[in-house]
């Protein structure tokens, strides 16, 4: 997988969290999230304690709470689509805040939003402690498809290398005096996109090369063996089981 790779989630530190290997925590947010999105909208109560679960695992990992929380803005554009729903939603009709609002509506806005939140802080919580070189080594400890993991790779080796790419033409417009102001400098940008898109393209195909001359057949030899012992798959495994103790209590209460 080469060297590693760090990304703006994560949270250098050093915590039962971050010690833990990358295929144990995917698999303990992966069934976290199934648990949750099980759980029936009714049993409000529920999902308090599951966000109170992930403040846990969080202070576990001496991640912040700003940190968190900050990172949690990338559900924005799902907030403002379930805040439509009590409005478009047909149904039993409400008063809420002077509003006529859909019964239905307002179950599903809460449904979206508190599935959907816990969902994004337990993912920004793997990735605030797991560096994305380990993300990918667990998912290949995890056997998925090996195709897919080499193109995760790729791409987030090859976002790093368009970024730079696109940075250095944009410092050679603006040193030619170049500024997009309006409509008139669309036809720059869109020149320099259809630039920047062979470049990319010349660049992989060279890499290409470079790798089957160097042997390759399709698939990425393992370089780190990632193990578990039992006790960490158990510690792992606390966040989904104490959730699913949470479900089940919710679907009998």
């Amino acid at each position: 997988m080469g060297a590693g790779h760090a990304h703006k989630l994560y949270r250098h530190g050093h915590s039962p969290v971050h010690d833990l290997p990358p295929h144990c925590k995917l698999a303990a947010v992966f069934a976290f999230v199934v648990v949750v999105v099980t759980t029936p909208r009714e049993a409000v109560w529920a999902f308090g304690l599951y966000a109170l679960l992930i403040a846990g695992a969080a202070a576990v990992a001496r991640i912040p709470a700003g940190f968190l929380l900050k990172r949690l803005l990338i559900e924005v554009p799902f907030v403002a689509f379930a805040l439509l729903m009590p409005f478009v939603v047909p149904g039993e009709q409400t008063q809420v805040l002077g509003f006529s609002v859909s019964v239905p509506g307002l179950w599903g806005a809460w449904n979206v939003l508190a599935k959907g939140t816990l969902g994004v802080a337990a993912s920004v919580l793997l990735a605030s402690t797991t560096e994305l070189r380990s993300l990918l080594l667990g998912l290949q400890r995890l056997r998925l498809p090996p195709l897919l993991v080499q193109i995760a790779s790729f791409m987030i080796r090859y976002g790093d290398v368009i970024t730079d790419e696109m940075r250095r033409m944009s410092i050679a417009r603006r040193s030619r005096g170049f500024e997009a102001r309006g409509i008139r400098q669309w036809g720059v940008l869109g020149k320099s996109a259809g630039a920047l898109f062979i470049r990319s393209y010349e660049r992989g195909e060279r890499v290409h090369l470079a790798m089957v001359s160097r042997g390759y057949t399709g698939s990425m030899p393992v370089i780190d063996e990632v193990t578990a012992s039992r006790a960490q798959w158990a510690y792992a495994a606390a966040l989904p089981v104490l959730a699913l103790v949470v479900c089940l209590l919710g679907w009998t209460t």
